[in-house]
């Protein structure tokens, strides 16, 4: 059997393949990379939903890893950050950087995104063509973590740059070299400002390190990585991806145009729809466990795909519709548990001022070409478009 996940035809629609493998089996062994290996694909939301907090289930990927032969070749910083953690350690790298993305901390960055937005938009020409997602799906969550961490601006493309080629999918050797790449620059910018110090996210997280000790100088470097290209990464693909789906649904763009005030409540609509994360990160079991009716042995990876689960016809009845007035909270868009996105409530707010303004600026806004020649990113763990070209 080959890999479902691997046909290109998955990149550019992958639900059809994601229905497939749900209607077969809500978690189910899928083959992945090459010499008899295999994963448990999780495609069901319940049976998701239960994944994300199984402790059963563990992310510690060095622990996976441990004594195993590696041909790959990747920094420190990408391979031992956060999110391949399990509590306790999980849990204290996280409250050392949950402050910054509160709903109240966010609501007060609000001003700045917004007229970040409108200076974007105030570049593009008067009729186009434009490329929504180089123009602003890609700068504006780029621009405004990179404020946070206090990154430079002449290095904010090479920071894109990197960011984007950890997510190319089949091509390992780029991989690793651009998670090196990213992790020297972390590396080089944290002795930066620690001999000249700001007021930055990097600063208080070089402070704590240098400070109370609660860091190790590892910890400080992965967690700033993970921070910068986290913090963008799936801004980006929602940006894009709910643009794209309002596009292609007039009567749904329409009616936010006339009422602008439902944007906030339809986000979570536009999130489940086409999930900016289409499987999240590495898991894998570190004990036999039966999950949606399916026995998963011990040591091996765990896929949990919220692509497919917010596809889920028993949670999201008539899921491959767009409706606005579904109440889609809940949606894995986000993951779910104690590795939930840190960063949701920033990438909430920069989506929504991002497309209110969209649609409020450009009345008459299209496509710039037909649906079927949209090129998507060839990553299973991002579903996000290269370009989104429109006519004004």
């Amino acid at each position: 059997m080959t890999d479902p996940l691997q046909d290109p035809r998955f990149f550019a629609d992958p639900y059809p393949t994601y229905g497939r493998l749900r209607d077969t089996a809500p978690v189910r062994k899928v083959p992945t990379g090459s010499g008899g290996r295999y994963s448990y694909l999780v495609t069901g939301y319940a049976e998701a939903r239960e994944a994300f907090t199984d402790p059963r289930l563990s992310k510690d990927t060095m622990r996976f890893f441990a004594g195993r032969p590696s041909q790959r070749d990747l920094h420190p910083a990408v391979s031992r950050n956060m999110l391949a953690t399990d509590p306790p350690q999980h849990a204290r790298l996280r409250a050392l950087v949950t402050k910054a993305f509160t709903t109240g901390a966010v609501t007060r960055l609000r001003p700045y995104i917004a007229g970040l937005v409108d200076e974007l938009l105030d570049a593009w020409p008067d009729h186009g063509p434009v490329d929504l997602v180089a123009s602003l799906a890609v700068p504006l969550p780029v621009t405004v973590i990179c404020e946070m961490l206090g990154v430079p601006e002449s290095d904010r493309r090479l920071v894109r740059t990197w960011s984007s080629q950890l997510f190319a999918a089949g091509d390992p050797r780029r991989i690793d070299a651009a998670s090196h790449a990213v992790g020297g620059y972390m590396t080089d910018l944290v002795a930066s400002r620690r001999s000249s110090p700001g007021e930055s996210l990097l600063d208080d997280l070089i402070a704590v390190r240098d400070g109370q000790d609660q860091l190790t100088e590892d910890e400080l470097v992965s967690l700033a990585v993970l921070l910068l290209v986290a913090g963008h990464e799936t801004t980006t693909n929602f940006i894009g991806n709910a643009a794209l789906a309002l596009l292609q649904h007039p009567e749904s763009l329409a009616r936010l145009r006339a009422e602008p005030q439902r944007l906030g409540s339809a986000l979570d609509e536009l999130l489940r729809f086409d999930s900016p994360v289409g499987i999240a990160t590495f898991r894998y079991s570190t004990q036999e466990l039966t999950l949606g009716g399916t026995v998963i042995p011990e040591g091996v990876p765990v896929l949990i795909a919220p692509g497919a689960a917010n596809r889920d016809p028993d949670r999201f009845p008539g899921p491959d519709q767009l409706d606005l007035d579904r109440g889609a909270t809940g949606h894995l868009a986000f993951g779910h548990g104690i590795h939930r996105c840190l960063g949701a409530p920033l990438a909430r707010a920069e989506g929504e001022l991002a497309l209110r303004a969209v649609i409020s600026r450009f009345p008459d806004v299209r496509l710039a070409v037909p649906v079927e020649e949209l090129d998507w990113r060839h990553t299973r763990l991002m579903r996000g478009l290269t370009s989104l070209p429109l006519i004004l």
